[in-house]
């Protein structure tokens, strides 16, 4: 397997019409099983730097649910992948660049899917630094700094890149959450 280098864009205003995009797909194929779809991650929010892969979350009322939620992104042209090792959300990749299927059979953008729980404490952490980037336009530019020149160091290790964000991350959950 090769490596992805990080490559970090500054925002494109492209993202939010893509996420619509997949998420009708989705939600056109899960009806009432996803509670809703949320757009996460650094490209849901505006003016940050990010990786242009976007970043989704369906909600479910139930990890119950999940196996006919699996049926029907199967479907779709996605695989489960389990829920390494985040407990209560589960991981979705997909067959092809045209996934998620669809009349048109286009192809789609770069995106992480997963499925969790309304619980999920994953999923609770990505809304909330989400909406606190989202009314904080200072710490957008300091994350995107921070981002890039990770990147730019960083740019053959994945790992050590994601490490260097997490302090930011947990320092801004910290500080802000009791904001929202």
């Amino acid at each position: 397997m090769g490596l992805r280098p990080v490559i970090i864009e500054d925002y494109n205003d492209a993202w939010p019409v893509m996420f619509n995009e997949l998420k009708n797909i989705l939600g056109n194929k899960l009806g009432e099983l996803a509670l809703t779809i949320e757009h996460v991650g650094s490209t849901s929010v505006p003016g940050l730097s990010a990786k242009p892969i976007l970043d989704i979350d369906i909600v479910i009322d139930s990890m119950t649910l999940l196996p006919q939620v699996i049926g029907k992104l199967s479907e779709l042209g996605y695989f489960h992948e389990g829920n390494l090792g985040v407990e209560n959300r589960e991981a979705f990749a997909r067959t092809d660049d045209i996934v998620p299927h669809n009349e048109e059979m286009n192809q789609k953008p770069k995106h992480h899917l997963y499925v969790c729980n309304k619980e999920s404490d994953a999923l609770q952490k990505h809304i909330t630094f989400r909406d606190i980037l989202r009314q904080q336009p200072d710490l957008v530019a300091a994350y995107s700094s921070l981002k890039k020149e990770l990147a730019e160091r960083f740019t053959n290790n994945r790992t050590a890149y994601t490490d260097g964000k997490t302090h930011f991350v947990n320092t801004v959950l910290d500080k802000y959450k009791s904001i929202l």
